[in-house]
């Protein structure tokens, strides 16, 4: 899969970042209304988002693959679960705008403004997240930058072309005489898997 930087573990290393901003990055994550559960193994993390796929009536998921979730036997779990997944590009370009849930795996966090950055160098990461009801992303607990301009930072020593994401709670507008509306544009709930347990080798 097609992605702007292919270590971005390694490239992390330009600015300052740790999971000691974590908690100031989950307190504005939830304040834009994102749902955070912070889980310390992978073993966890999957148990986590069974239930709040069970408790969403959620029947179909396409999702984007990626190491974190292979620690976690994510997507064979799910399956055994009986929910029904979507996960090669056709089936995801095919499936995502009916789909009632899409999973990622996100490259990094921002403190400052709650927001998590995703590589959306690939179609199907940018549908994943933007076009079913309810999107769950993993993050790697200890990437947390702590302002915007470290991101922007980080961005000039890997970005050469395609698309970064920023992403802060569910989408939300107000265009229309102010009038806030929370899924009107994208996913109407927003959740947040951080796993503390880092993966042998890094994540990507």
């Amino acid at each position: 899969m097609k992605k702007v930087c292919e270590n971005w573990r390694t490239a992390l290393n330009n600015v300052p970042f740790g999971i000691h901003l974590f908690p100031e990055f989950e307190k504005k994550a939830q304040l834009a209304s994102a749902e955070v559960h912070r889980v310390k193994t992978v073993a966890e993390a999957s148990a986590v988002v069974e239930s709040i796929l069970t408790a969403a009536n959620v029947k179909n998921i396409v999702a984007v693959d990626s190491p974190l979730q292979q620690a976690a036997n994510l997507l064979p779990y799910l399956a055994q679960k009986g929910f029904t997944l979507y996960t090669s590009a056709a089936e995801i370009a095919e499936h995502a705008e009916q789909s009632d849930c899409g999973i990622s795996t996100v490259e990094f966090a921002i403190a400052e403004s709650g927001s998590v950055c995703m590589d959306g160098m690939a179609y199907e990461s940018r549908v994943v997240s933007m076009l079913p009801p309810l999107h769950i992303a993993f993050l790697p607990a200890n990437r947390v930058v702590a302002g915007i301009q470290d991101a922007f930072d980080l961005f000039s020593h890997v970005f050469d072309r395609g698309y970064l994401s920023f992403i802060t709670g569910p989408s939300r507008t107000a265009d229309i005489e102010r009038v806030l509306t929370i899924g009107c544009h994208g996913p109407c709930r927003f959740v947040i898997i951080a796993i503390e347990e880092e993966i042998a080798g890094g994540v990507e």
